[in-house]
């Protein structure tokens, strides 16, 4: 007999709910992992990444789960997925989105909403999502329909790699995730064929124009910025620099680009460089804050930017040349134009790579007495030597904090491309722990190593229990002076010794005793001679692990003393 509706149980139409419409999309882009926190708003997600193969990584705060897709993305170089409630759910991952917005890192953030037979009714958890993260994503949108859930998440990820790229944002009303509807009605993408690819090789006149810089240029200098790694222009730019001989400088995620020992891998004369050349070529780093506004370039030298986002280029500071793509497309382009030249340069550049090299060791020869010091309390100059002597070509460092890491950042030198990880412009603490989880989880392969600021840890470390239970070991080092040092520092320059304590104190905690209780492993050290045989064993342990070293208080980073905010 007919049913009701006119059609036979056998003629039913295959149906499929919102969530699993979205774990579908996830897996077309090619996730393989979400980092959540659960709800009720979203389970219907996590039952559609079941069905898909998709990892579920649960964590303990949001934030977490936010930094997690952010440090993911970094790794891997695909877009990063954290999957969280609605209202504070949502909320408590507004700080990772930021985040992954200064840092140019493709993620995308999914929010439960409230249904949408209850919008405007005071459901529980509702709130403007998408107005409140609107000013900090690249696209942030609700999922109207069951139908249209697949093709937002798509829609999300063409606009993660729009220009520069950074996080999107959906929010999901319930009755929208958990209402199925027949497939044939929904747009399901498939892989591949949904967005373009977002590579460009620049301007070829300006690419002839570079050439010309280069080719002309007696005192030539590159800074290789966080693009050349989010575009994997690695080899294009080191191909650039040892082909055409110019020295270069690496910050943010460029850092590894070259590796230490390298002739033309340079760090402690980026002051010098930058007020004597008379060619400057920024690739992928902004004339912001760590650049000094652009104010730090020389007013002599010709300055050329590469970025991948045409607002950047110019911002703050004129420039000779604007290149907009990218880095690595079109530094080798570059070298490839100057290469047919009959003299490129690269010769008449010994002179120069001497001078900068000369300078390079009268830098570090000055440092080296604190780097071996033996004092106790630590020198964090000690610590941060031991750290860097004890990375190996597999190690992934990762640095989470404000004075400490501010030391590492001259100090600390890894040996590979992609193997360096910071919060990035926005000063983030508390990236730590779930970039660790991330950079293991994604490349379990890779030693992962991670200092912290004791103030940086305890922002996030309850999730040293999450990297216990997903069996995610690291070598972890907790800088420990019990104060935020760096904002105690500027508090007694502008406020006197007397005031220097005011809001910036914290305990003498063990974070050893704290790891060993969450099941990692932990030891304890105030003897510099002991740091490189406890990280030893922190890494034979095979567990996740935290390193305890009492640091002195009293010393702080020269990057620290020179923030014109204290001044």
């Amino acid at each position: 007999m007919a049913s009701q509706a006119g059609t036979t149980p056998e003629e039913s139409p295959e149906m499929i709910s919102g969530g699993h419409l979205v774990a579908k999309a996830l897996k077309a882009e090619g996730v393989d992992v979400i980092f959540t926190l659960c709800g009720g708003h979203i389970i219907d997600i996590y039952d559609g990444c079941v069905d898909e193969g998709i990892d579920v990584i649960d964590v303990r705060h949001e934030q977490v789960a936010a930094h997690a897709a952010d440090g993911y993305a970094r790794i891997t170089g695909k877009p990063g997925v954290a999957v969280v409630t609605a209202g504070p759910g949502t909320t408590d991952a507004v700080t990772g989105v930021a985040n992954a917005l200064r840092a140019e890192s493709p993620m995308l953030l999914i929010g439960g909403q409230g249904a949408l037979s209850q919008h405007k009714m005071g459901s529980l958890q509702d709130l403007p999502h998408v107005d409140m993260m609107n000013p900090i994503t690249k696209f942030a949108a609700t999922v109207p329909s069951t139908e249209r859930a697949a093709d937002l998440v798509s829609m999300a990820f063409r606009e993660c790699f729009h220009g520069a790229p950074g996080p999107s944002f959906l929010e999901i009303p319930r009755d929208v995730l958990d209402a199925k509807v027949p497939v044939d009605k929904a747009r399901i993408p498939k892989a591949g064929a949904y967005r373009a690819s977002p590579r460009s090789a620049g301007d070829p006149e300006a690419i002839e124009k570079l050439a010309d810089l280069v080719v002309g240029a007696e005192k030539p200098c590159v800074l290789l910025g966080s693009q050349v790694w989010t575009t994997r222009g690695t080899d294009a730019a080191t191909e650039f620099v040892r082909t055409l001989n110019v020295p270069a400088f690496m910050n943010g995620a460029g850092r590894g680009t070259l590796p230490p020992g390298d002739p033309h891998h340079l760090q402690l004369s980026r002051r010098y460089a930058f007020q004597n050349a008379d060619l400057i070529i920024i690739v992928g780093t902004p004339f912001d804050f760590r650049m000094g506004y652009g104010k730090r370039l020389s007013q002599n030298a010709t300055v050329v930017q590469i970025d991948l986002d045409y607002r950047t280029v110019g911002k703050n500071r004129d420039v000779d040349l604007g290149i907009v793509g990218d880095a690595g497309l079109v530094l080798s382009a570059v070298t490839q134009a100057a290469s047919g030249r009959v003299d490129n340069g690269s010769v008449a550049r010994k002179t120069w790579l001497e001078e900068l090299r000369t300078v390079e060791t009268q830098a570090y020869e000055k440092r080296l007495p604190r780097q071996l010091s033996d004092a106790s309390p630590i020198d964090p100059y000690r610590l941060v030597h031991e750290i860097n002597e004890f990375l190996t070509e597999d190690s992934i460092y990762i640095g989470d904090g404000g004075d400490i890491v501010t030391f590492s950042g001259q100090v600390v030198q890894p040996k590979s491309p992609g193997h360096w990880m910071d919060p990035g412009p926005l000063g983030t603490l508390g990236v730590g722990v779930p970039f660790v989880m991330a950079a293991k989880y994604a490349r379990p392969d890779k030693e992962v190593v991670a200092l912290f600021g004791d103030g940086a840890f305890s922002l996030t470390g309850f999730d040293f229990e999450t990297l216990v239970r997903f069996n995610l070991p690291f070598v972890g080092i907790v800088g420990n002076n019990s104060s935020m040092n760096q904002i105690r520092y500027g508090q007694i320059q502008k406020y006197g010794a007397d005031r220097g304590r005011v809001g910036n104190t914290l305990g003498d905690v063990r974070y050893d005793e704290f790891a060993r209780l969450l099941g990692g492993y932990g030891e304890e050290v105030r003897d510099p001679k002991d740091i490189r045989p406890a990280l030893e064993r922190a890494r034979e342990s095979g567990l996740p692990s935290l390193i305890n070293v009492w640091v002195d208080p009293e010393v702080y980073a020269p990057g620290t003393m020179n923030q014109t905010m204290y001044k």
